[in-house]
């Protein structure tokens, strides 16, 4: 008699992956959170991240959308995630969410560079000059002394303010 239905015994066997119910609606919660995520963004920002275009409506729609029509609207977003890859989604959003944490870091090092340009004086304007050789270095000296005579005379901090000013573009040019 002849077999039925049976591999032959060179076919390699298929593995199958079992997944609980509860796995799968981890994943489906992790997608749906990605896309509430989403909405919260801008939709200048939003028109960069890869999505597809019926995903991008929805979104929009969401972001117009309030209490229960948002509550629904954003378990469609979730079930349209389904769909989508989520990895570039999600390296789209922490690069944008990052981009955040790292204006933040310049400005925290150009207040440094300006409390050391008060305090230091043309030490720290010779840093400013090898940094951004466009700098004006005679300007910053000049609001240099303006602001530790601020300082000295408790009046408000209106050269300590222009001297970031000038470090934040030049910083901005030479990017």
């Amino acid at each position: 008699m002849a077999r039925k239905n049976q591999k032959a015994p060179w076919e390699p066997e298929e593995e199958i992956i079992w997944v609980s119910k509860s796995e799968m609606k981890r994943d489906m919660d992790a997608l749906q959170k990605l896309g509430e995520s989403l909405v919260e963004l801008k939709p200048s920002t939003l028109k960069k991240f890869p999505l597809s275009e019926e995903l991008f409506d929805a979104i929009k729609d969401a972001q117009r959308f309030e209490k229960e029509a948002r509550r629904r609207q954003l378990q469609l977003i979730g079930k349209l995630m389904r769909f989508e890859d989520p990895e570039p989604i999600q390296a789209a959003l922490d690069k944008v969410r990052n981009k955040h944490s790292q204006n933040t870091a310049v400005l925290h090092k150009l207040e440094a560079l300006r409390d050391r340009v008060v305090a230091e004086g043309d030490a720290a304007i010779a840093d400013v000059v090898a940094l951004y050789p466009e700098a004006d270095r005679q300007r910053l000296r000049q609001l240099a002394r303006q602001a530790a005579k601020e300082k000295q005379g408790q009046k408000p901090p209106k050269a300590f303010r222009e001297i970031f000013k000038i470090l934040r573009d030049l910083n901005d040019e030479s990017l």
